[in-house]
């Protein structure tokens, strides 16, 4: 199951390095893992420095995810923090994956991910304490998959309809290599939401058929104000549910050619069902 982890490649581009180390506590069941620093990290700010913090997750149980403080302006900051697993048998952490996801806080906007480094714990010799120096991954970001939509629209009786024929070669998210896909959407005007919908959860794939469609009331003369806010998500029984990717379909400032050109099809060729296949967008 850990299997996907492994990756002994060299990063394809340089994003710093990650100081950390484990110990076992036999007695107590507890796993001991200290965030020491990173180094070299590259600059996401206008300032030339960058505020990282260290996301700590021990897969695939999403609950368990913890955070180093922010280290304000820096690129070779130094936590110096411990975080303690209890309650975990050594056969039970042999089937985990410690996962280091370094971050750029941002006070007006998204966190900005940096790198990340996936340890999988059946390597690890837990005899002794053991420390580590590893360079961070460049995050996966643009592969999310795709999604196969039409788009109809009725201007006698201001009827837009969105139809979720399937989706292929979705990220996944769950540890077994799969995602539990779903699709969430809002009806927008301006930045304003107005109306959501759902798919049900397709258990176990990559690869879902929806076919699915949603009906929305939007008058002629505001349907190129209006927008569709199209996101591919993955239900998680414990933790938040995750973004696989999005796309906002729109007559202008949809979020790719393709998407702003399917909304203008919809509108120059009223009554006639548009099919399109999109990329999805990581945010």
């Amino acid at each position: 199951m850990t299997d996907m982890y492994i990756d002994n490649s060299e990063p394809s581009e340089n994003v710093g390095q990650i100081h950390f180390s484990l110990e076992y506590d036999f007695q107590n069941t507890t796993l001991i893992l200290k965030v020491l620093q990173g180094k070299e990290l590259p600059a996401k700010d206008l300032s030339g420095t960058s505020d990282p913090y260290v996301r700590v997750t021990l897969l695939p149980d999403k609950k368990h995810r913890l955070e180093t403080k922010i280290k304000r302006r820096t690129l070779n900051p130094r936590w110096n923090e411990t975080f303690y697993f209890e309650g975990f048998p050594i056969q039970k952490l042999q089937s985990r994956v410690l996962h280091l996801h370094v971050f750029d806080y941002d006070r007006f906007s998204r966190d900005d991910s940096i790198g990340e480094v996936f340890l999988p714990l059946c390597q690890v010799d837990f005899a002794s304490k053991q420390s580590f120096w590893k360079a961070l991954k460049p995050p996966a970001k643009d592969k999310c998959g795709e999604l196969l939509s039409s788009l109809c629209y009725h201007p006698s009786n201001s009827v837009l309809t969105l139809t979720l024929i399937k989706a292929r070669n979705l990220k996944a998210k769950d540890i077994n290599g799969k995602s539990d896909p779903y699709v969430k959407v809002w009806l927008q005007f301006g930045d304003k939401r107005v109306e959501k919908r759902k798919t049900p959860i397709f258990n176990c794939t990559l690869n879902p058929v929806f076919n699915e469609s949603f009906s929305f009331n939007v008058p002629w003369e505001k349907i190129r104000e209006c927008s569709l806010d199209v996101m591919v998500m993955d239900f998680d029984n414990i933790g938040r549910n995750e973004l696989i990717g999005r796309i906002l379909l729109a007559g202008k400032n949809g979020s790719g050619a393709s998407e702003t050109k399917h909304w203008q099809d919809m509108i120059s060729k009223p009554r006639q069902t548009i099919v399109q296949w999109h990329r999805l967008k990581p945010e």
